[in-house]
């Protein structure tokens, strides 16, 4: 029961001191785990926006959905896609989350052999035609059909001038705008949202494009250069491209036109204090009044092994906060994605704790393993491994890797864990790579996770391969391979290390990290 005292004060104080509020940014497909008590979104779905084309025309918006109250299912792992501008002449990627799929923005439109505009999200814009009369129309909006209705249609072309301009593409505020012999069309608006918490414009059309001045080009939407929509040519000026992330047109020219801008999901959604919420890739945590701390787990990219040397890669830093201290606000989220081979993880970031990527390992003989939050394994023969904890934090965020051995063909180092150094290969007949450090095991989002193990080191035709940390395939640090096997990737949102290889077979990569915060 809530007392009530002047209204809702005392509710509204209630429901703020017992939930937070979370934006979840997608700037490039992804998954979308849902945290436990959540059930329903709101959402901005923006597609791809279409190319512009060398016949004029403007590229059409990519389709603009958004909405309150999308039901979710509690520990649903969710597809999210986030759809590419189109090329030259080409329509938009769609982006989808769940039910809603919004359309990729139509192509801009040529003089010939195909003069309309493009379908699609927004339409794309007519281009300039000799031969064509009418004037070539504007591509379709709102296809397929959504209702809310997505975007709107390009605008006509012109003729009969080969020079003329190029109808603007649709926008998701308006309609193209219709070109003339000597101008282009301009790009239909876009609309505005402040989903993320800063108004931003999506979804401005594609200016049309036109032949040599003193002609003038038609600007992209909503007006204004640089923020959604590309504006259009003056051969022998190309358009520009629509802006990234917010599905942009791209603007047409009588030389070639330009790419559309990509497009952008956000979710945004409360759910119960005390829950955790998991970021997989990088977003925007906010914090609302009344919350003053938080636990937190902060785990970075693992590094790659390397083939060869066979060194495992070091295990991304190992970070954790408890009853951490935070104000109401906006804080960004930094997930670091996994090393490729030889090359360290990224960083992951909340607030102030930084945690380092794990060392990539060593391709040169006999090198030291890369430094990072955990140290990648030494590079046969003889190498060290890798120094963890760099930069150091205390707690430290990670260990070392361990030594390579001395055969010529005998095991790399393994990569250290956050819960201990990488070991050394053992020389016996056959030799074994060393296995990966220790990861650490957590509960934070209510299940147990062994993070951050490392990488573990390869080895040659006959020798054993060291596993990965904690020592069982597929929970945290990729496993080695020796030659002609392939070692095996860090566990992806775990920040293991990737498993090195041998003189043949393909290294793994590291595993991308991961940033759970609970509020108390």
């Amino acid at each position: 029961m809530v007392t009530r005292v002047r209204g809702s004060i005392l509710r509204n104080a209630f429901l703020t001191s017992r939930y937070g509020l979370i934006v979840r940014t997608f700037t490039s497909s992804g998954t979308f785990v849902v945290p436990t008590g959540v059930t329903e979104v709101e959402y901005l779905v923006v597609a791809g926006g279409g190319g512009g084309h060398s016949g004029r025309g403007g590229g059409g918006a990519g389709g603009y959905r958004v909405g309150t109250g999308l039901s979710v299912t509690p520990g649903a792992s969710v597809p999210v896609t986030v759809g590419g501008g189109g090329v030259v002449a080409a329509q938009g990627g769609p982006s989808i989350f769940s039910t809603i799929t919004s359309a990729g923005g139509g192509f801009g439109g040529t003089g010939a052999p195909a003069p309309s505009g493009g379908s699609g999200g927004s339409g794309g814009g007519g281009g300039s035609s000799n031969t064509v009369s009418p004037p070539p129309p504007g591509g379709a909006g709102n296809t397929p059909a959504t209702s809310p209705s997505q975007g709107n249609n390009g605008g006509n072309g012109s003729s009969p001038n080969p020079l003329g301009g190029g109808g603007g593409g649709g926008g998701a505020g308006g309609v193209g705008g219709n070109a003339t012999p000597t101008t282009g069309g301009a790009g239909g608006l876009g609309l505005a949202n402040s989903i993320t918490g800063v108004s931003v414009v999506y979804a401005g059309g594609g200016g049309g494009g036109v032949g040599p001045a003193p002609r003038v080009a038609g600007l992209g939407g909503p007006g204004t250069p640089g923020v959604s929509g590309g504006n259009g040519g003056v051969l022998p000026a190309t358009g520009t491209v629509g802006v990234a992330n917010t599905g942009g047109g791209g603007g047409g020219s009588a030389a070639p036109g330009s790419s559309g801008g990509s497009g952008i999901v956000v979710l945004k959604y409360i759910f119960p204090r005390g829950s955790a919420n998991t970021f997989t890739a990088t977003g925007t945590l906010i914090i609302p009044p009344g919350v003053t701390a938080v636990d937190y787990l902060v785990v970075a990219g693992g590094g790659g092994g390397v083939n060869s040397r066979a060194a495992g890669g070091g295990a991304g830093g190992y970070r954790v906060g408890n009853n951490f201290p935070v104000t109401a606000g906006n804080y960004t989220i930094t997930v670091g994605g996994g090393g490729g081979a030889t090359a360290q993880g990224g960083p992951s970031i909340f607030s102030t704790s930084t945690s380092a990527g794990g060392g990539g390992g060593n391709p040169a003989p006999s090198s030291t393993g890369g430094s990072g939050g955990s140290g990648a394994g030494g590079s046969n023969p003889n190498g060290a491994g890798g120094a963890g904890n760099t930069p150091a934090t205390s707690p430290s965020q990670g260990n070392n890797g361990g030594n390579a051995s001395s055969p010529t063909l005998g095991g790399g180092g393994g990569g250290g864990g956050a819960g201990g150094a990488g070991n050394v290969p053992i020389a016996a007949t056959p030799s074994q790579g060393g296995s990966g450090g220790l990861g650490l095991a957590n509960s934070i989002t209510g299940v147990s996770v062994v993070y951050a193990g490392g990488g573990g080191g390869g080895g040659g035709p006959g020798d054993i391969a060291g596993l990965g940390g904690p020592g069982t395939p597929g929970v945290s640090g990729g496993n080695g391979g020796s030659s002609p096997a392939n070692a095996t990737s860090g566990v992806a949102n775990t920040g293991g290390g990737g498993g090195g290889a041998g003189t043949v077979g393909t290294v793994g990569s590291g595993g991308s990290g991961i940033v759970v915060v609970k509020f108390l």
